[in-house]
């Protein structure tokens, strides 16, 4: 069963705006998933959508076994807010408390959970300070905590390392995948596409309302698979699969190519290797390569014309 399985959602403001035109998306149990796209996309809508804070024009699915937009479902979703604000005068641990009872924890559950998730986001020792003393990095720990607090099954996190430093970054993408080893789902939606590539088991990418790509990062750049060999002193190009590929030049490198071969299979390439070096080259390096989730991002985004749509440029170099 899918966590979240929504097919055909749609969102028309008043004066005819659509910001949803037939987005579907279907995320696993026990996955962390990346929701992207552009400014404008119609990300965040989908998200309020699911925590039914936006009512959908239409809508067909479920989330978490429930039909979608039934608050019902809402006690077993924990949620972070992009720009969440925590009362000024509390400390961390009574944030998590606080919001564990706003969630209807009984009070010696969410003390004991308090305690534990504080040490899961790295924040006991800091868990008595206001949370105006916080760095941005241990506000996005506190807020994920506290959307642990009801023990979820569906963690849904708006932006949680935008704004965050390099370290930072790196803890919350750890927690992520404590999380998911704790058997929750994880919806990310975020920009920084390079933090997503490295927690996500699938991602989808939404444009214009509609979803344009949706799997595995390995499935959605398949046809990019290839291998890249760098040789001193090779052909102009060399034979592969019965065609001619041509060496380009290594820049800084005086006689060196490098030759591309489309194959993920290694097997394939040692002819090349064998014929490089049979004509005196030297093979300096070998290495498989594919697309990036940067690359596929701005694929997906690109009008009929090639033109990157707004906001995607941008996007995609965060």
């Amino acid at each position: 069963m899918l966590a979240i399985d929504l097919r055909d959602v749609t969102k028309t403001y008043r004066g005819g705006v659509k910001a949803l035109r037939g987005v579907s998306l279907s995320v696993g149990r026990g996955e962390v998933f990346g929701l992207l796209g552009p400014n404008g996309a119609g990300k965040s809508t989908l998200v309020k959508i699911i925590m039914t804070v936006v009512r959908p024009t239409t809508l067909q699915g479920t989330v978490l076994g429930e039909p979608a937009c039934t608050q019902r479902v809402l006690e077993r979703i924990g949620y972070l807010p992009e720009h969440h604000r925590f009362p000024a005068y509390l400390t961390g641990r009574q944030v998590v408390d606080f919001l564990g009872a706003l969630a209807k924890v009984p009070r010696a559950v969410r003390r004991e959970r308090t305690e534990r998730l504080l040490e899961l986001v790295g924040m006991r020792d800091w868990g008595d300070r206001r949370v105006t003393t916080y760095s941005k990095g241990m506000q996005q720990r506190i807020g994920i905590a506290a959307a642990l607090v009801n023990d979820p099954q569906l963690v849904v996190l708006d932006e949680p390392t935008d704004g965050v430093d390099p370290v930072g970054r790196r803890e919350i993408r750890d927690m992520l995948l404590r999380i998911r080893g704790e058997g929750r789902t994880v919806l990310v939606n975020s920009h920084l596409l390079g933090e997503v590539e490295m927690v996500a088991d699938r991602v989808a990418i939404v444009n214009q309302g509609l979803t344009v790509a949706q799997g595995t990062i390995e499935e959605l750049t398949r046809d990019s698979h290839r291998y890249e060999l760098d040789a001193v002193g090779g052909p102009a190009a060399v034979t592969f699969a019965g065609r001619e590929c041509p060496g380009a030049a290594v820049p800084d490198r005086p006689g060196a190519l490098t030759y591309v071969l489309p194959t993920r299979e290694a097997a394939e390439v040692q002819p090349v290797i064998d014929a490089l070096r049979a004509a005196g080259a030297v093979v300096t390096r070998v290495e498989r390569a594919r697309e990036t989730l940067e690359d596929l991002f701005v694929r997906s985004v690109v009008d009929r014309d090639g033109r990157a749509m707004p906001g995607a440029a941008r996007e995609a170099r965060r």
